[in-house]
């Protein structure tokens, strides 16, 4: 049933790479004969339209999820950013480069200097993100289960157990994004997450350490914007606000329900705290807490805010279940095909002798 399933989800994942390709290509050449404005950004809906369809393609969780997480969210800004001019996306840019940098939660880095690269090498950061993914891949199978004993667990071991999958699942996708951009165009990509456990404070956490395309995609589409007319925290504020309604949509194409307001409130209330912080931190002279301080301060107030207001979410709603059911069909699925290349693996040494 899960090689069914996976089977199914696959030729799912080859018709929507098809749609995407093609409709980028659409993009690429509207946008290099239509100037920024209301007829470029008329010219791009069609595809936003379609990028919000292409989550209801796919019948597991997590893949509704990711889709909708790289193309509902930060391909669609991108495109409005492109509609204006604007953002990552350049009509000039190679076909393969515009359809990765649209589809993908990527952001190249830029060509460096051979002493550059003596000093970074590219094989560093390719074991970097090859060690990410083993390590992810590893300890997902025991988190699934230790998740068979969840009826003997309290509510703060399962939220820790919902907390670390969800870390090492972006921190998988993540790098495998980063292992395919890398053999297929031959470039590096900027990390997407920065030993977030290290966070000094919220507005560290948030804009530097933990999945940085987010930032990335929401300075230049909603923070500068707003900053420019209202100021730095109402641009902290909308930023937070527009972040908690995306994840939201995100929540509703993953579980199949309306939002209950409950994910946008706590990334308003990180919003507000991020502006305060940020406040207090404009005042040369006021006291600050030193890093070994700020550091567990940090954590614990994302990790008990997110206890509270995010992780639950997730559990009224079943994705817990649905998405550590889908990664248990998973590990089947790769004990089934250890199982298979070990069989071949033999039948071949008895055939040479």
């Amino acid at each position: 049933m899960a090689a069914a399933l996976m089977d199914s989800e696959l030729g799912s994942l080859l018709k929507v790479s098809a749609a995407v390709w093609a409709a980028m290509s659409y993009v690429r050449v509207a946008s290099a004969f239509i100037r920024p404005g209301a007829a470029r950004l008329g010219a791009l809906l069609p595809v936003v339209a379609l990028f919000y369809a292409i989550p209801f393609a796919f019948s597991t969780t997590t893949f509704r999820g990711i889709s909708a997480f790289f193309l509902c969210w930060l391909g669609t800004f991108k495109l409005l950013l492109l509609a204006a001019g604007r953002g990552p996306l350049d009509p000039f840019l190679s076909l393969h480069h515009f359809v990765f940098s649209a589809s993908l939660p990527v952001k190249f880095q830029q060509p460096t200097s051979s002493k550059a690269k003596k000093q970074d090498p590219a094989s560093a950061h390719s074991r970097y993100t090859l060690a990410k993914i083993l390590i992810s891949a590893t300890v997902i199978p025991f988190i699934v289960y230790a998740f068979q004993f969840k009826h003997a667990m309290d509510q703060w071991q399962l939220l820790l157990i919902y907390a670390v999958c969800m870390w090492l699942s972006l921190e998988l996708v993540l790098a495998s994004v980063r292992t395919l951009i890398h053999g297929v165009l031959g470039m590096e990509m900027e990390p997407q997450v920065d030993r977030p456990y290290l966070a000094s404070s919220l507005g560290d956490f948030w804009g530097r350490r933990w999945n940085l395309m987010v930032p990335a995609i929401l300075r230049p589409s909603v923070y500068g914007p707003v900053r420019a007319r209202f100021g730095v925290a109402a641009g902290v504020l909308v930023s937070f606000l527009v972040s908690g309604l995306m994840h939201e949509v995100i929540f509703y194409y993953m579980m199949w329900q309306p939002p209950s307001g409950d994910v946008t409130a706590f990334f308003v209330l990180h919003g507000a705290c991020t502006a305060a912080e940020g406040w207090w931190a404009r005042h040369a002279g006021w006291w600050r807490p030193p890093r070994v301080v700020a550091v567990p301060l940090t954590l614990a107030f994302v990790g008990g805010t997110g206890f509270w207001m995010f992780f639950p979410v997730m559990i009224r709603g079943g994705l817990d279940e649905l998405v550590l059911h889908e990664w248990q069909g998973f590990v089947v699925l790769m004990e089934e095909a250890g199982r298979w290349l070990a069989g071949a693996n033999g039948q071949t040494v008895s055939s040479l002798r």
